[in-house]
């Protein structure tokens, strides 16, 4: 089965639990999260915009940071380049999920 490239806002407002509100106004308060929009307005989001949803996600509702406490957090630290890292961290965990979903197809084959 060929990977997805893009979702729409349904599916990634399923994949954090949320309501497809709160995906549309993380998207107003929050410059990196660009969905493609087709000329009906339908949302497709990429890999990176989901990556993006997954941070500002983490950083609001694990963490407990206020939106606005949110942009403070990354305006400083793009300047530290922390946000590559946080890149960086999020294709780890894909490719641990992509490994472990290959592990499970090997071992029902045996």
């Amino acid at each position: 089965m060929a990977e997805r490239i893009y979702f729409k806002i349904g599916d990634v407002a399923k994949k954090f639990n949320v309501n497809t509100s709160l995906i549309r106004y993380w998207e107003r308060e929050f410059a990196f999260i660009k969905p493609k929009k087709n000329e009906k307005g339908t949302r497709y989001y990429s890999k990176k915009d989901i990556d993006n949803i997954e941070i500002v996600y983490h950083l609001v509702k694990v963490k407990g940071m206020t939106i606005q406490g949110v942009n403070d957090y990354l305006n400083k630290r793009k300047e530290d380049d922390t946000i590559d890292e946080l890149d960086v961290i999020s294709t780890l965990k894909r490719t641990k999920q992509l490994l472990c979903d290959i592990k499970e197809v090997l071992s029902k084959r045996n």
